[in-house]
């Protein structure tokens, strides 16, 4: 059996939209990256896996940035810190997890924003921008992500940047100590060919 085998010569350093940079972080980004997260616990927690304060130290922070660089070297996940163009403020975080090459042709895209830039559009335009490099760059033939039935602002992003839902998925990951049922997206590289998304 032939196998499709389709990536990108290199992953892009920077991506660049209109108020928003995607790029990967690195060492520096940690005290930024750990008051964010800190500042947003109480937003972030119902939505993600449980975590330590001892996740947001400098050395577990290390330990992330050296993950993120060894999956962009190995095709299997690409990771960025959302930040605001213009004062370079880090507002979240957007990536590609779960690269599958071969016939399939895939990602996993997941995301946060911190609370104080919740509701202002920037990671719809992130996400946006994420779904270009997959389609134009990666090559991929689908974007998978999922979202609890509960959170209304994650599905909106998704529906605005044209995922479709394709079903539920029982007990699917566990977060915050406990299995969720989530809701399956999907967009696909011909919807992105024709604009699904962009109004």
């Amino acid at each position: 059996m032939a196998f499709l085998i389709a990536r990108a010569a290199s992953a892009p350093i920077v991506l660049d939209g209109k108020r928003v940079r995607l790029r990967p972080y690195v060492n520096a980004d940690h005290a930024a990256w750990a008051e964010l997260r800190r500042v947003s616990r109480a937003h972030l927690e119902p939505w993600e896996p449980a975590w330590r304060d001892a996740d947001l130290d400098r050395r577990a922070f290390r330990a992330r940035v050296q993950h993120y660089a060894r999956e962009v070297r190995q095709d299997a996940g690409y990771a960025y810190g959302v930040f605001r163009s213009g004062d370079g403020k880090l507002m979240g975080g957007i990536g590609f997890s779960h690269v599958r090459r071969g016939v399939t042709q895939a990602a996993v895209l997941g995301y946060w924003l911190g609370s104080p830039y919740l509701g202002r559009g920037y990671m719809t335009e992130a996400v946006r921008l994420m779904l270009g490099f997959a389609f134009q760059q990666l090559c991929l033939n689908r974007v998978e992500a999922a979202s609890m039935p509960s959170n209304s602002d994650s599905i909106r992003i998704l529906e605005r940047t044209g995922f479709r839902r394709e079903g539920v998925a029982r007990r699917y990951l566990q977060i915050n100590g406990v299995f969720e049922d989530h809701i399956l997206f999907a967009h696909l590289a011909d919807e992105f060919a024709r604009g699904a998304g962009e109004t």
